[in-house]
């Protein structure tokens, strides 16, 4: 039977399986597995039925702990039971999946595997959650691609409902459930022949109810709770023979054949690699590679890692195996091993004592970690734990992909070594964060993949800040399998969408010899080879590239898209690329624009019709010349006079070389200092607002409105500016306070994101002639790159004028709190984010007082991520402290922040009373000090710096004395 075959990623290969498994889904959303749990809500709200015609329920709780009570009672009662979760989420739900468990109640959760936090927040993939779960008696199944993740969902299921034996099925976040491969889907058909319908009955008949009433969870004592708890062995020992059962099943029903335990390679393989995960896909690429050039090596790709079957894993090995290297991707600190190193370890040791392993030696044997946090795993990095095992001493817990020079665990590697096969055609796309970019290669990669034989592959890079941060989407589609579950380091095809990451990033590093560059770029064709850096027109030149060229953010702006530059940019891709004749990729990209934008109506689809075209006649190929003749270089990521650590550290990520730091660079607890974003300088905003002082009526709203900060307020003595550079503007101040005074408003123009909430928000408006109101307001956009220098000069020359005298406003008014500094400058937040002026205004109320327990989400992102963090320091250094634990808690967290602050004054006060009783000299003349301190009315910002400046004098006090605790 011919199974559809479509481009999906991940997620959605486990939600649709497991929709059409469940009766009931209780769900709590966590990147990366919010989209399976969105997905599965989508299939029910349109009425999408499970394989036995009913409807599943989906219910979002409150929390990922109230997910799993709402699935234990569920699953207790009777119902066909799921839920998606990762991470901490899946931690929240450990104390009742021990429950589950202990109960012998068959569900599967399926886990997009990600980092547990630590030393830092971390949505990327790696096992550190389900090795968390290893204890709970769940199950663990491992995909390692899109395909394995829709066949295993269906495999488990159906595998847990015999066993009793509940399943955590898990893939890498991102890595996996974002990736986008062609699959062929299995069909309800296919789920139910797998299914057997007996089990399901079991399971429904085992549900509590009064018509057979049953007490469980019962408390036990010591007399019978050990001997009861070894109850569940036999129920264990037959899962690896029940899993194996369900794998032969799917194989006859589907015609894919999976195993517990699966071996590429050399049949006669010496060195060995043990992995499982998608990582495994890479290292099986470079098997197949170097066994094809004669290399003894070989691969067991682990699938059923709990409840592990140690024969069937002896029986994977070659005969002939000598070394074994396993590679695990989680931490556990203080172990003798990570996880997968030691059961196999154990299990080759228990196999030969038992016979079952016959050889005249024990085999080397050791271990390795990679790819954590969704740290690169490529083909160098196979290599290079496969050539360790050549070593006269292979290193032993090693590490690869970082350098470590504290602990020197890393394996050095070639980062130029391939194991891709010939013919496959690889292109990257450099976007911004909300420009439509990734959506519109999400589109790219499944046309390639639904109009052509091609095997395709689609992954997409974000930074972990919101909307206007970089993306890069890497494609690869050809001939054969794609087992290339790394970034791409060898491209036939680039493009930029924003010319400002020309100065930011070695975007044309990876690009082979004759390949294509496309620029989205704002200067005319006769203009931009001279307004390219240096370092690009000879990047150019030496590797022979085609060079095209569009003008996408002018096109845009015509056709009313406003930044949304990704259908044009698609457009333009694929008339230069000739993946597709260009009638029938216009033909195809018009079909999902109408899916994509259908639901906004026949204009907007119009527009993005109008874009396609636009984007197919638009863009153009540039001659290219034989010398490079710029002067323009390319400026450090930060400056030169940043600190020492902003410049090796923060620099260097901020740079995109964040991933060759070595581990003596970096902060080992976490902790990094805050104000640095001020030296990023992301300069992403096409348009910059511009004020004009005659029309301004010195309201502030502007400031106050701002979410980067990037528009600030002074007022000043005119002296002040007699230095000013030429194009700085001021004018005379307003209110009886500011008598003789100058007011400016001024803009950071590389700090600005452009989203024009400043323009929106101001109420004044210039007057023609006849004094009727136009639509020039007092702030303004216009293009940012010609005013960019000199409102940068600007700006530095306004960081420089004195802050303005707090005596002369009111704090507690609009125009007077945007008078103060704002603590909270220059984020990665949304462009006009509407979170970020809050809290922006509290730093600027309150900043220089502020311990901040912050909740995982949006406000974490922008608020405390790296490479740059933007709450900063008043000129004193005072300014907000801040820290995140985790999604549910920040309440708790600032309680104890609380409890301390308080306790700390109280036990100050009490130290304080001491001192009345101290006979030195300088206690005893400083009475009144004391007093002061203890009676001071802190109410104000006035009271709170006196009252520090009594604080200051007591410790030269204590100094003098010299008979006190500090």
């Amino acid at each position: 039977m011919a199974r559809e075959k479509v481009m999906i990623d991940g997620n959605t290969a486990a939600a649709t399986v497991a929709h059409a498994l469940s009766e009931i889904v209780a769900i709590y959303p966590i990147t990366p597995s919010s989209s399976m749990g969105e997905l599965a809500d989508e299939l029910s709200a349109k009425g999408e039925t499970n394989i036995w015609g009913t409807v599943p329920d989906v219910t979002e709780m409150q929390s990922e702990a109230g997910a799993s009570g709402a699935i234990h009672g569920a699953l207790a009662t009777g119902a066909l039971t799921t839920t998606f979760t990762a991470s901490q989420g899946l931690l929240l739900m450990l104390p009742n999946m021990y429950k589950i468990a202990g109960e012998l109640i068959p569900t599967v959760f399926h886990v997009s595997a990600r980092s547990v936090a630590a030393q830092a927040l971390s949505i990327f993939g790696d096992h550190s959650d389900v090795m968390a779960a290893r204890g709970t008696g769940f199950g663990l199944l491992a995909s390692g691609s899109i395909q394995e993740v829709m066949d295993n969902a269906l495999i488990i299921t159906a595998a847990s409902l015999e066993a009793r034996v509940p399943f955590v099925h898990f893939f890498e976040g991102f890595r996996v459930s974002h990736e986008i491969q062609k699959v062929e889907m299995i069909t309800k058909d296919d789920m139910r022949a797998v299914i057997e319908d007996e089990y399901v009955l079991a399971h429904r008949a085992r549900g509590m109810s009064p018509d057979n009433p049953v007490l469980r969870g019962t408390s036990q004592n010591p007399d019978v709770f050990f001997a009861a708890r070894e109850t569940i062995n036999k129920y264990y020992l037959a899962v690896p023979d029940i899993v194996q059962k369900y794998m032969d099943k799917f194989a006859q029903v589907v015609g894919r054949q999976y195993h517990l335990f699966d071996y590429y390679g050399a049949p006669d393989a010496e060195r060995v690699v043990v992995m499982m995960g998608s990582g495994a896909d890479a290292m099986q690429e470079t098997i197949e590679y170097l066994a094809a050039q004669g290399e003894k090596v070989g691969l067991v790709k682990v699938r059923l890692y709990r409840p592990w079957s140690n024969q069937h894993f002896i029986q994977t090995l070659p005969e002939t195996v000598k070394a074994i290297v396993v590679l695990d991707r989680v931490k556990e600190p203080g172990a003798q091993g990570d996880p997968l190193y030691l059961d196999v370890r154990n299990g080759i040791a228990e196999a030969m004592a038992d016979g079952l392993l016959e050889r005249e030696g024990y085999p080397l044997i050791v271990g390795g970690r990679y790819g954590l946090g969704s740290g690169e795993f490529n083909a160098g990095m196979c290599k290079a734990v496969l050539d360790n095992l050549q070593a006269e001493k292979p290193k032993n817990h090693f590490t690869v992909g970082i350098t470590d020079d504290v602990t020197f665990t890393s394996l050095e590697y070639d980062p130029f070594f391939s194991a891709e096969p010939a013919g496959a055609h690889r292109a990257m796309f450099w976007g911004l964060g909300a420009d439509g970019t990734v959506g519109a290669n999400k589109n790219s990669i499944k046309i390639i993949g639904d109009a052509t034989d091609n095997y395709a592959q689609g992954y997409f890079v974000y930074d972990s800040k919101r909307a206007g941060a970089r993306t890069i989407s890497h494609l690869r589609f050809g001939k054969t399998p794609i087992r290339s579950t790394y970034l791409i380091n060898r491209a036939d095809f680039v493009a930029c969408h924003n010319f400002s990451f020309l100065e930011k990033y070695d975007m044309l590093g990876p690009i082979e010899e004759g390949g294509t560059f496309l620029l989205n770029n704002p200067y005319g064709v006769d203009e931009v080879w001279d307004h390219l850096p240096r370092v690009v027109q000879e990047q150019i030149i030496a590797k022979k590239l085609k060079f095209y060229v569009i003008d996408a953010y002018e096109t845009a702006k015509e056709l009313g898209l406003g930044a949304r530059i990704n259908t044009i940019m698609q457009a333009a891709f694929f008339k230069i690329s000739g993946i597709l004749p260009i009638d029938e990729a216009v033909d195809l990209m018009k079909k999902f624009a109408k899916k994509t934008y259908g639901k906004r109506g026949d204009k907007v689809v119009q527009m993005n019709y109008d874009a396609i075209d636009a984007g197919i006649a638009d863009v153009q190929e540039i001659a290219v010349p034989d010398k490079a003749t710029s002067t323009i270089e390319m400026p450090p990521p930060v400056p030169v006079d940043a600190p020492e650590f902003v410049q090796e550290v923060l620099g260097e990520m901020i740079a995109g070389r964040g991933d060759k730091l070595p581990v003596s660079k970096l902060p080992a607890d976490g902790t990094y200092p805050t104000a640095t974003t001020q030296y990023e300088k992301r300069n992403i905003a096409t348009e910059i607002p511009i004020w004009e002082p005659d029309v301004c009526i010195q309201c502030a709203m502007c400031s106050l409105v701002c979410p980067h900060a990037a528009i600030r307020a002074k007022v000043y003595d005119p002296q002040e500016i007699e230095s000013a550079p030429p194009t700085f503007k001021s004018v005379d101040a307003k209110g009886k306070a500011f008598k003789g005074m100058k007011w400016t408003v001024q803009i950071a123009p590389e700090d600005c994101t452009g989203c024009g909430a400043c323009v929106y928000t101001c109420p004044a408006r210039k007057k023609d002639e006849q004094g009727n109101k136009t639509d020039v307001r007092a702030i303004n956009m216009a293009d940012q790159i010609p005013l960019r220098e000199q409102e940068r000069e600007n700006f530095d020359f306004f960081l420089g004028l004195p802050e303005t005298d707090p005596s002369l406003f009111k704090r507690n008014t609009i125009k007077g709190s945007q008078l103060i500094r704002p603590l909270l400058e220059f984020s990665g937040a949304c462009a006009g984010c509407g979170e970020t002026p809050y809290a922006k205004l509290m730093t600027q109320l309150f900043g220089d007082r502020a311990i901040i327990a912050n909740a995982t989400g949006c406000s974490s992102i922008w608020g405390g991520n790296l490479p740059t963090t933007p709450y900063c320091q008043r000129e004193d250094g005072r300014g907000p402290t801040w820290n995140n634990s985790l999604f549910e808690d920040a309440a708790e967290l600032g309680m104890g922040m609380r409890l301390t602050a308080d306790k700390m004054t109280g036990y100050a006060l009490e130290l304080l009373a001491k001192l009345y009783e101290c006979d030195c000299k300088h206690c005893q003349k400083n009475h009144a000090l004391f007093d002061d301190i203890k009676n001071a009315d802190q109410s104000t910002q006035e009271g709170i710096e006196l009252q520090r400046g009594r604080v200051a004098a007591l410790k030269d006090v204590l100094t003098a004395c010299g008979g006190h605790e500090q």
